[in-house]
């Protein structure tokens, strides 16, 4: 990397591949930072939600506008974990945190995509924006065929109203990748691991061919 930036941020549905691919960046080059995911900074509002039925907060009783403050103020605290020069790495960055939340909106409140992303936009404003290189990462560029692959690796099925939020965040994704939301997007389809690696230290400007130190 010729500049390193602030936050380098994987994203994408369950399932296809985000956490093992950060931890092969961590361990390649120490001046990456581990930040993990939003709840972690802030876990009190998450533990105190998940306390009680999860999925009933989740798809039911939180509203949309209470939701996506969760998610923005984790982020928030998350991004100010970030120690002086290191880059910090995201297991789901902003977009896709926005993603999250309108695909939700949209199970939850009936609304097409499009409006949920503008209602959703709409509450996060220009808020928790920090600079980021966003990857999106995805199963397919197909949304069925995209959600059908990340299903049938879970290993059991979904149930609920989970199997209908997870292909409206794959709708969601796509939507997002078309409007240029992500600085790069990955097609794992038929890819190996590697082969998705190797793409992602590309993107980066990493050598696949040294000790992980950038280019």
């Amino acid at each position: 990397m010729a500049q390193a930036p602030d936050f380098v941020s994987l994203n994408g549905p369950d399932n296809v591949g985000k956490t093992t691919q950060l931890v092969r960046l961590a361990d390649r080059w120490d001046g990456f930072q581990p930040l993990g995911a939003v709840h972690e900074h802030d876990p009190e509002p998450w533990a105190r939600v998940a306390a009680g039925d999860y999925a009933r907060w989740w798809f039911e009783t939180s509203t949309t506008v209470e939701l996506t403050e969760m998610l923005l103020a984790g982020h928030a605290k998350r991004a100010a974990a970030r120690e002086a020069e290191r880059t910090g790495l995201l297991d789901r960055g902003l977009s896709m945190l926005l993603a999250v939340a309108t695909a939700t909106c949209v199970v939850k409140d009936g609304l097409t995509v499009g409006e949920a992303s503008k209602t959703v936009t709409g509450i996060a404003g220009s808020r928790a924006a920090v600079p980021e290189t966003s990857i999106l990462l995805l199963p397919s560029l197909d949304a069925e065929r995209s959600y059908a692959i990340t299903s049938a690796r879970e290993g059991r099925p979904w149930t609920g109203i989970y199997p209908d939020y997870q292909k409206t965040l794959h709708a969601v994704l796509l939507h997002q990748a078309e409007r240029g939301s992500y600085t790069a997007v990955v097609d794992c389809e038929n890819r190996s691991l590697d082969g998705v690696h190797s793409d992602v230290l590309d993107l980066l400007g990493l050598s696949p061919l040294t000790d992980g130190s950038p280019r």
